[in-house]
């Protein structure tokens, strides 16, 4: 998801991750994008810093509770330290400049994304152990269950 209130920014940005086989959505506010992310399922987000309605950094306590699983990733015109510890601490995942390197976006995107995937790898992965365990100690066997 691509949340900034400069739609020139969504539209451009949004065309260059579909060109990349990515698939995209656009919230122009924060409000939109917490609604958006209640009903729907998202693997990253692309953060403004500086929203009409809140703080990208605010927009980042949010999400964490819609969507907690979720990449997040600062975009701003504002570097400041003050900016990128408080978005850092606050659940970034990524803070990168305006005006976007499109090349740097991309590279971060799919970086992410790849620790997206290898976490849910792990959360499986745990919870199959976890399983695996309990079945024992129960004495079933799992390989015979069907759920």
């Amino acid at each position: 998801m691509v949340i900034d209130d400069d739609e020139s920014i969504r539209k451009v940005i949004s065309a260059i991750l579909e060109e990349n086989d990515y698939s995209v959505d656009t919230a122009e506010n924060g409000k939109e994008a917490i609604e958006k992310t209640e009903r729907g399922v998202y693997d990253l987000a692309l953060i403004d810093i500086r929203l009409p309605d809140m703080e990208g950094t605010e927009l980042l306590t949010a999400l964490k509770d819609t969507t907690p699983r979720m990449k997040k990733i600062i975009l701003t015109g504002y570097p400041t330290l003050e900016n990128a510890i408080e978005a850092v601490n606050k659940g970034a995942d990524g803070f990168l400049l305006k005006p976007i390197d499109m090349e740097q976006l991309l590279k971060t995107i799919k970086e992410q994304i790849e620790k997206h995937k290898e976490e849910i790898k792990y959360s499986e992965k745990k919870v199959a152990d976890w399983l695996k365990s309990r079945a024992k100690e129960l004495n079933i066997n799992i390989e015979k269950e069907k759920f």
